[in-house]
């Protein structure tokens, strides 16, 4: 099979494209938590995160976390072109601060969640789920 150079050239490039996709992923979740945390260091403990450590489906991956004396928690997928899934924030009338929800990743990729806690500190936990079908990636 005999290429011209345009078409070397086109393969080169979208070869570069889908090898840079997850460095941009990685760095939009860094960007998230950097925002949400204001760039402060995260401390581990005092938050529980749960999720499957195998997902037979992408599509409906199911979340819990816990943060007793949490404000603010987000739940990040590292590897989703968006990596923010969702943001709970609980008022002084909060029972628990506890949520559950489902995700959807594009594959095997970190679950990460950040609670901001009343005396303003960061707390950090994550988990790695494997996807074996299905995603948002295919």
């Amino acid at each position: 099979m005999k290429f011209t150079r345009r078409e070397a050239l086109a393969l080169g490039l979208g070869a570069t494209a889908v090898a840079m996709l997850p460095m941009r992923a990685a760095a939009a979740a860094d960007d998230a938590i950097a925002a949400f945390t204001g760039g402060a260091e995260m401390g581990e403990g005092g938050i529980t995160l749960t999720a499957p450590e195998i997902a037979e489906n992408g599509n409906t991956v199911p979340v819990s976390v816990d943060a007793p004396g949490a404000e603010s928690i987000i739940l990040l997928a590292a590897g989703n072109p968006t990596p923010g899934v969702a943001q709970f924030n609980f008022g002084e009338a909060a029972g628990s601060q506890a949520a559950s929800t489902r995700m959807r990743l594009a594959g095997t990729q970190d679950v990460i969640a950040i609670a901001k806690m009343s005396d303003g500190s960061f707390v950090k936990a994550s988990s790695t789920v494997k996807v074996t079908i299905g995603g948002c990636g295919g």
